[in-house]
């Protein structure tokens, strides 16, 4: 089993679970002294451990070995997405990538946006739990909102592409793309980016993709991207 341990030092060799991991390994799980677990502290760290105090509020673990960097990924996958009207189906695109393999996801407020105001705490919570449930040690990078036209602007370096459906030049994916780089990708809302929008994200440095021909929706798309991604660098 798994547990978010986001403070835990490198020196360590004891530390006190918060109040919730305390609660759901001694009352939902209902760890004794001397059983294993597994710590992560979502930037890479993955820790080894044994309960020492098993105490619902503040369960002592002692760690029993370390490793830093587990799984590292070489790249640098961003996604810029609109949030969907539906919650749930942002919740699960979050789920999905984290689960996938990403390392930053920020919210973009478009001139076709269905949804301007989000639960944050909701996706962190969402996010921190499929990085456990999958195995991973980092914990993506969750922006807050911003809009399309700042994202643009200041979302950092790597390849820039934005996907759309519009009759603007496009590249698949892959031809965009090529192993090792970092990527930053737009995916827009249910009715698609604005031609304004895009030519603003070209001005920016982007490239148009597609991502084939079937219509996706927004979180689709999303987890399309995060695969394709992945898979290359795989390869």
């Amino acid at each position: 089993m798994i547990f978010y341990t986001p403070d835990i030092a490198d020196h360590s060799s004891l530390y006190v679970l918060n109040e919730e991991e305390s609660a759901h390994a001694v009352r939902v799980l209902r760890m004794k002294a001397n059983d294993a677990l597994t710590l992560v502290d979502g930037r890479g760290g993955r820790y080894d451990a044994m309960v020492e105090q098993p105490h619902p509020k503040h369960c002592e673990v002692r760690i029993t070995s370390a490793q830093h960097g587990f799984e590292k990924r070489e790249s640098y996958l961003h996604i810029g997405i609109a949030p969907t009207k539906n919650m749930d189906r942002l919740e699960w695109f979050v789920e999905k990538a984290t689960e996938i393999g990403i390392d930053a996801i920020t919210p973009l407020l478009c001139e076709h946006s269905e949804r301007k105001k989000l639960t944050e705490d909701r996706l962190q919570r969402v996010a921190i739990s499929a990085m456990k449930q999958s195995g991973k040690a980092y914990l993506p990078k969750l922006y807050s909102p911003a809009s399309f036209a700042e994202w643009v602007q200041n979302c950092g370096e790597g390849r820039k592409m934005i996907a759309c459906c519009g009759s603007f030049e496009k590249q698949t994916l892959s031809q965009a793309y090529r192993t090792g780089e970092n990527a930053i990708v737009a995916i827009g809302p249910e009715g698609d980016f604005s031609p304004n929008e895009v030519k603003k994200a070209i001005a920016a440095g982007f490239e148009c993709i597609t991502l084939g021909k079937s219509r996706l929706r927004t979180e689709t798309a999303g987890v399309v991207v995060c695969c394709e991604i992945n898979f290359i660098n795989e390869e």
